[in-house]
This record gives C-alpha cells, structure tokens and sequence, in this order.
C-alpha cells in the first residue's frame, strides 16, 4: 500500500500517456493490416506505465529491458500458475503432467534476473524505501516489487483488460453510445480525465464492476482460518476449525442468484443509482468492493487503483472514439471522433 501511495502521484498522468501510445499503435495497425491483435501491445503499455509507477523507473532508457519484460513476466507467471489451472489437456494426463509438481526456477531465471538488476538500478528510491522504512534486505525488497509489479498488477491488468474490452465491444444494446454520452457530458471531449472525475460516472464504472463480477482475474482465493468461527450461506452454517484451509471460488460466489438478478448475464447498469447496494457483495479483490484493505485482512490493496484505472482507460476510450469494434485479442475498428 506505501508503494501504491507513493507512485499516485504518477499514476494517472502515466497511464493516459501510455494508454495514448497504445492506441495509436492499435489505429496504425488497423489503417495497415485491417485490424491489431493488441495483446503484446497492451502488455507493452501496463510494463511501461507500471514501472513508471511502481518502480520509479523508466524502461525507455533500458530497451532490452523494455522489449523483453513483458514476455519474462508472461513466462514466469505462466510457470507459477500451470500447477493451478486447467488447460483443458485430456484427464488425468493433466493432472499427472501439468499439475503435480513445481516448474524449475532455470526457465526463466536469465529474464528474471535482467528484471532484478534493472531495478536494482534504476528503482534505488524505492528499494531503499524497503529496506529503511520496513526492515527488508535490498534483496527481499526487490523481489517484493517484481511480485507486485509482475504478478498482482502487470498480471491481473493483462487479464482483466481484454474481457472489458470484449464486453464492450460484443454488446449490442448501444452500450457504447451511452457510455460516449456519458463521458462527454460529465468531461467533455478533450478534458483531462482524473480519478476525481470518475466519481460521476456512473455507467462507466458500473460496466467496469460487471465484467469483474463475471470474469474475476483472480478466480480462487485461499486463507487458513485463524480462530474457530461459523461460515453461513444461505440455508446452512459450517463449522470452521482454526487452521483449516479454506478456498473461495469467485465466479460461484459472485453469480449467486439469491443476490444478483439474471446472474449469468452481462447487465452493464447492474451497479448504478440503487444497484451501487450490490458493491458490498462484489468480491472479486477478496473482499467487499464497499471494503478497504489494511494489514489485518487479505483483501487487494490497489483494489480501488484497479477499477478507477480501468474506468480511466473507458473513459479515456469514449473522449477519444466514437466507437470500436473487437474482442479479447484484437481489435478491428475504431471510429475516431470528429
């Protein structure tokens, strides 16, 4: 949470910068190959305005580290999630190959090194946070910020944005044309946006909480209790003993039609005017969106940087196009203001 307070200074000013390059990129390709596959693109522009953010460290003057990060950190999340999840391989071949043991470090210790070292120096005002302000070895502090950096925000934004990109794009109910008239009637066209100017918007951030409700980038959180206590559902109370490990699944619990009506459907208004009553059973940050995150819980601490940063780029978006058209990879129209 230091990390995240510190770099807010930042965040905003570097995120539309970014997010402005990522978008003439996507136009360019588009106005050559008729449409982008924008994923490397995108993962280009989170490691950039992360590192910015987080780190205090600009990639721009390291371009190995610049063009090679983004696949170091897809590799070396990849390895740590393979025993996870499922790639849909035919069982038990899956389980016996794929999710029995743990991925050697060696495969991509040569990139995660390249990564240590660029922050050892160029990220030397928050390494030394690390080790002054709360005790840690520069060591420790540096592989705290590659796991903050690579796993928490460069990984879940490379999940997340694409399936709130696709929802947006798929919907055929002029979503896209309500969240223009939106966005330009609480911020003009050309107005710079800030997260203060987010707080009006109400569909822009309901749409944002409705892709997380579906599509969680982090489906299964775990924890052991730390006392006995009583875990209730709807119909039925379970014990729980301290020590026990639980797992909670997001996509269960956040589909649940006692709360949320028609809950397997994509309602972009769900969470606007009296619907914002629903937040407190949004769960997605392993909490209650109506929550904050502290020391004592285990809920995301950028869980508000998450989705007023996504807002942004929405906004952002619909200040700048009329339109776009595409899915979860690619994009294959926009249609520019005039």
């Amino acid at each position: 949470m230091d990390i995240l307070k510190r770099g807010s200074k930042v965040w905003v000013t570097e995120l539309l910068g970014n997010l402005d390059k990522f978008l003439d990129t996507i136009e360019s390709e588009i106005s050559t190959n008729g449409s982008s596959s924008y994923i490397p693109h995108l993962q280009s522009m989170l490691f950039n305005f992360l590192a910015k953010s987080i780190l205090g460290a600009d990639p721009t003057i390291d371009p190995d580290i610049a063009n090679s990060a983004p696949f170091t950190l897809n590799l070396w999340l990849g390895l740590q999630l393979l025993p996870t999840i499922s790639v849909r391989v035919i069982q038990p071949l899956e389980e016996i190959f794929l999710h029995s043991y743990t991925y050697p470090h060696a495969l991509v210790s040569g990139g995660y090194q390249k990564l240590y070292h660029f922050i050892e120096r160029h990220g030397q005002e928050v390494v030394q946070r690390g080790e002054i302000d709360f005790g840690l070895s520069a060591a420790d502090a540096i592989h705290n910020l590659i796991f903050v950096l690579g796993f928490n925000a460069f990984g879940g934004f490379s999940i997340f944005l694409p399936t709130l990109f696709a929802a947006i794009a798929s919907d055929k109910t002029g979503l896209q044309a309500r969240l223009r008239e939106e966005v330009r009637k609480m911020n003009g066209s050309s107005t710079r946006l800030s997260f203060d100017s987010l707080k009006e918007m109400e569909l822009v951030n309901s749409v944002v909480y409705e892709t997380l409700r579906l599509n969680p980038p982090v489906a299964l959180q775990y924890a052991r209790a730390r006392k006995d206590f009583q875990l209730a559902s709807h119909d039925s109370v379970f014990d729980i003993k301290e020590g026990e490990l639980l797992c909670g699944y997001q996509p269960l619990a956040m589909r649940d039609g006692k709360v949320f009506d028609e809950p397997e459907s994509f309602k972009p208004d769900r969470f606007v005017g009296k619907g914002k009553e629903l937040l407190s059973n949004l769960f997605w940050s392993n909490g209650p969106q109506t929550g904050s995150p502290s020391e004592s819980n285990k809920q995301c601490a950028g869980k508000d940087y998450v989705t007023l940063s996504a807002s942004l780029i929405v906004a952002h978006m619909f200040q700048r196009y009329d339109s776009f058209s595409g899915d979860s990879s690619k994009i294959t129209a926009v249609e520019t203001t005039k």
